[in-house]
């Protein structure tokens, strides 16, 4: 392993301005750098849990597997997630009955049952030290939620299998005595960065390779150009959350949300280690229903840490809620307080986090529509280290000629007929977006900018993103992202230029930090 940090960009350690949790308490994951060109059986693109599980479930298989990775190891999405490890997902099992059938959903609750029993076996097969539980969760009503709805979805659970039951009230929560809630038994959490410290060395031991700070572009079914390099390999696994070598397919299907976190201390002892969602707001303008997620982790011998999410937008749309990026802060700060009042004073972590949000729900995992040798892991919605597991067996399993049960159910070639309402206003919501083109520029003049912070300005025709660093150097990029056109936005929280239509970041260099982008925002001259 390579572990000089040497000139290291934040965006290679996180992919954000803020720190989660989980990085904040994890040493960088590095190994070396791409030097020559590679020949291998499979190569996989993205070194987060998706394509870690991948590497190792090949590699237990006798494949020969080369792993590359942008930034390092847990730097993408996986390293800021919140590491809920469930069954419970966030859109509703009625509504996936209603969607699927009553088969079909046996066996979505099925794979997510089966994806927590595989992370449980991996650690302790490995003996990983990643503070895993087995845990209750609990399910209560938002206040826009109706009663019956969660009767309903006790059936659907009931109906698809899993261990659930009702509770006249919600366990630990502040006046919970009679919030009704639905729990699910035998759930799990862990810290997920030193879990995939414990997969990497484990694929390296096996007699994988992993390269970091590694940029594969021109994907095609031959391989993909690192760094310069070239990669030659029969199969290929692109597992970047948001996939890099699709101009448009996937992106109709699916659709990019910012989510938020808090994390504050509380003292040892006050809460049980457990998962706790509200049902989302019902009301909400947004096609996936924002709702708070909770959850403890260990952090030292006097105090855990709640780390609390939710407050959700599309990507680069806050704006249409005009609601600011530490608005959303503040409001999930107080809902948290509202129902664990033993919180901090002080929050020690604010961080947010991008979401695949599928129209129909499902993720999407193995073959990218039209290839027969490139797979895909994507569509994790509100579920990244399940959906994630899930798409490492399905994928896993083609690739060593099986078939898996589940590989009909999670295909990326799947059209769900019974979303189509869903489906055109998530269409219409994204083809607004092109209007940027010929709206007013949120920055008038660049000498109004103030250092660390960036906008985008209109010149003529054109759209230039800018950005002043805290040397009072201005940076100036097109505002045109590379993938589809759309202009993107200025995120003040994460210092990011994020696209409003297909999800694609930029850092504060012009540089990608998220797919489906492959190209960066080309530079810009100005006086």
């Amino acid at each position: 392993m390579d572990s000089s940090t040497d000139k290291i960009k934040s965006s290679s350690i996180t992919s954000g301005d803020t720190v989660s949790f989980w990085i904040d308490t994890t040493s960088i994951i590095s190994y070396n750098k791409p030097d020559q060109d590679v020949n291998t059986e499979v190569l996989i693109i993205g070194g987060g849990i998706a394509g870690l599980t991948t590497a190792y479930k090949l590699l237990q298989a006798g494949k020969k597997v080369v792993l590359v990775e942008d930034g390092f190891i847990g730097s993408g999405e996986t390293g800021r997630t919140t590491a809920h490890l469930t069954c419970a997902l966030d859109d509703r099992y009625y509504f996936l009955e209603e969607t699927f059938g009553a088969d079909a959903t046996k066996l979505v609750a099925e794979s997510h049952k089966a994806a927590i029993d595989e992370i449980e076996q991996i650690i302790t097969t490995l003996n990983i030290d990643c503070s895993f539980k087995r845990v209750n969760g609990y399910l209560f009503l938002d206040p826009t939620d109706k009663e019956e709805n969660l009767d309903k979805e006790f059936q659907a659970t009931q109906k698809a299998g899993i261990a659930t039951s009702i509770l006249q009230g919600t366990p630990a929560v502040a006046n919970g005595e009679n919030q009704r809630c639905l729990v699910f038994n035998d759930q799990a959490q862990f810290h997920i960065l030193h879990y995939l410290k414990g997969l990497a060395e484990a694929v390296i031991a096996l007699g994988g390779i992993i390269y970091t700070e590694a940029n594969a572009r021109e994907i095609t079914k031959k391989g993909a150009k690192v760094n310069g390099f070239t990669f030659s390999a029969d199969q290929i696994v692109v597992a970047t959350n948001s996939p890099i070598n699709d101009t448009l397919t996937m992106h109709t299907k699916q659709h990019a949300y910012r989510t938020y976190v808090i994390g504050g201390k509380i003292p040892k002892g006050q809460l049980p280690y457990s998962l706790w969602w509200d049902t989302g707001n019902q009301e909400s303008k947004w096609v996936s229903q924002p709702y708070h997620y909770v959850r403890l982790e260990e952090y030292d011998e006097h105090y855990d840490i709640l780390i609390s999410g939710g407050e959700d937008h599309k990507t680069g749309q806050e704006d249409e809620e005009n609601i600011s990026q530490m608005e959303r802060y503040e409001r999930l700060e107080a809902w948290t307080r509202n129902y664990f009042p033993m919180l901090e004073d002080d929050l020690t972590y604010r961080w947010s986090g991008q979401v695949m949000e599928p129209v129909d729900s499902l993720g999407f995992m193995g073959k990218n529509p039209g290839d027969d040798n490139i797979y895909i892991i994507t569509g994790d919605s509100g579920n990244g280290m399940t959906h994630a597991t899930i798409g490492a067996m399905i994928i896993s399993d083609s690739i060593n000629g099986s078939k898996n049960k589940w590989e009909d159910l999670y295909s990326p070639s799947r059209i769900t007929l019974k979303t189509t309402g869903d489906f055109i206003k998530e269409a219409g919501n994204m083809a607004s977006q092109y209007l940027d083109w010929i709206k007013g520029s949120d920055l008038k003049n660049t000498a109004d900018l103030p250092a660390g912070e960036g906008g985008i300005i209109s010149s003529g025709l054109k759209k230039i993103a800018v950005y002043r660093d805290y040397n009072n150097t201005l940076k100036a990029f097109s505002a045109v992202c590379p993938h589809l056109g759309c202009i993107v936005q200025w995120n003040s929280n994460e210092k990011s230029f994020d696209c409003p239509c297909h999800g694609s970041r930029f850092d504060t260099e012009g540089t990608v930090i998220n797919g489906p982008s492959q190209d960066d925002l080309p530079k810009i001259h100005i006086k």
